[in-house]
């Protein structure tokens, strides 16, 4: 095991803060006077920089680490999931994408209100909150120890503390002073540092592997396959078509930690534009990482490789980072991890205080007291104080869980979010292609929904059915219970 940081890495890694703390004085020099502002920039925002924006904020430091592992265990198969992803983006910008501007919103959940009334809204939102809580704060401890591991050498409390640490102070920088505006621009800054640290890493790979043909031992292994025309693989064509399609559109076009900035265009068509553009950057970004996965792949063709540290498993990009990594390259890609787990953990943060306050607290407010704007602006920047003290709190639960507990309470948190999208994607698609349902079928639906894929997982009743089987399921679901309530309008 190779040791931790060297004097080059450290400069690289504190010369990389130095430009968070400029970049974020620079990025939120702008006077915010409405809570509007803060959370979608008044519709501001240039169209390639929100395209980017949601390029990065769709990676985390499980992509950065997870996608290489794949096509080291498997193929390219899994770039089926980002043209399944198009699809659902095309769906998601010209059919939601329109409603939302033309009540516009703040949030997506303002659209329930509209069909089945403020109760709806607020279900929907608290839906929300309590995946994003689960899901961002396992995902900020998977960032945190992979951080911990390079930084520090171990995975001991204090260092994974320090690590969760970091990447909050990193993320709060920019979301708690500038808001969605600061957050999108910093989003560029992440999505070039973490994209540059694969193209460095994919170049030295590619330059080490001396007398092998990569082409044809790749293809040999059958590591370049792309389309999955199986019944039953994982990234399967009638999978991408049904149950990921479903997820896609969930995360894109009902999931306020994206949809937040794609509310910041000028309209609708920016909107629309901005979201085709980002998978489309996506899908060259995703075939880097799986490119490097298959370069692992014959750098340690040869050599037995133990995928583990103090006991952790870890991926295949992880272990060459601890063990092959010079000093200078070590440092960078470790920014580079940096990088793509700050896009997620600050878009969250402005998504969670969003539908706090403005699905939530504004309207109880108004209804108690009169309240103007500043009073509201600060509200929405003790709300991302109060959500990252939350998400440090589940990373915290999340290691302990992790360390001390046979349940695997990981994967469960990571996998909230798709236990919500069904319930979220029931109400809808009633919402907007029936005329039934009403508030209390709103909260059976998202019960359903959530209630339904949890019973389909191994861990509940030992039922084996693949993830995108368990996303139909649960849609239908709750899609069928909205049918049962009858439209007040």
């Amino acid at each position: 095991m190779s040791s931790a940081f060297s004097s080059l890495d450290w400069l690289i890694f504190v010369g990389y803060f130095a430009l968070l703390g400029i970049s974020s004085y620079l990025l939120s020099r702008k006077k915010i006077t409405t809570s509007r502002e803060y959370f979608i920039s008044a519709n501001s925002m240039p169209m390639l920089g929100v395209a980017v924006s949601v390029l990065a904020t769709s990676q985390s430091a499980a992509t950065f680490l997870g996608v290489p592992e794949y096509s080291y265990l498997h193929d390219f198969t899994f770039v089926g999931f980002y043209f399944s992803a198009l699809l659902g983006v095309i769906f998601v910008a010209y059919v939601l994408i329109p409603k939302f501007y033309a009540m516009q919103a703040v949030t997506v959940y303002e659209l329930l209100q509209t069909r089945y009334g403020e109760s709806a809204k607020k279900q929907a939102g608290v839906m929300f909150l309590f995946g994003r809580i689960l899901a961002s704060g396992a995902r900020l401890y998977i960032g945190a120890l992979a951080i911990a591991m390079i930084l520090f050498a171990n995975i001991e409390f204090m260092s994974v503390c320090i690590s969760v640490l970091i990447l909050l102070f990193g993320a709060l920088v920019y979301t708690y002073f500038g808001g969605i505006r600061s957050v999108i621009l910093s989003d560029i800054i992440q999505a070039l540092t973490y994209v540059g640290a694969g193209v460095a890493v994919l170049l030295f790979l590619y330059f080490s592997l001396q007398n092998i043909d990569i082409y044809r031992t790749l293809t040999e292994a059958h590591k370049l396959k792309v389309l999955d025309t199986s019944l039953d693989g994982k990234f399967s064509i009638i999978g991408l078509l049904s149950g990921w399609l479903l997820l896609n559109i969930a995360a894109f076009g009902l999931d306020q930690d994206m949809t937040q900035r794609v509310l910041s265009c000028k309209d609708k068509n920016e909107a629309a534009k901005a979201l085709i553009l980002s998978i489309l950057l996506s899908i060259p970004v995703v075939v880097l990482f799986l490119a490097i996965g298959s370069l692992l792949y014959l750098f340690y063709m040869q050599n037995s490789v133990i995928q583990s540290f103090d006991g952790e498993k870890i991926s295949i990009f992880m272990y060459y980072i601890l063990n092959e990594m010079p000093e200078g390259l070590k440092g960078f890609v470790t920014v580079g991890a940096i990088a793509a787990a700050l896009s997620s953990t600050n878009s969250v943060l402005g998504a969670m205080a969003s539908v706090a306050i403005e699905d939530l607290y504004r309207p109880w407010k108004l209804r108690h007291t009169q309240a103007d704007e500043k009073h509201f602006l600060k509200a929405s920047r003790i709300a991302v104080l109060v959500f990252a003290f939350l998400l440090f709190c589940m990373a915290v639960i999340s290691y302990f869980w992790q360390n001390y507990f046979n349940l695997d309470l990981i994967s469960f948190a990571l996998g909230v979010m798709a236990f919500a999208y069904t319930g979220l994607l029931g109400v809808f698609f009633s919402a907007v292609f029936t005329s039934r349902g009403n508030a209390t079928t709103v909260f059976l639906a998202l019960l359903g929904g959530f209630i339904s894929v949890l019973a389909l997982q191994p861990y509940t009743f030992g039922i084996h059915i693949g993830f995108s089987w368990q996303i139909v399921i649960g849609t239908l679901v709750s899609f069928t219970i909205m049918q049962f309530g009858r439209s007040h309008e």
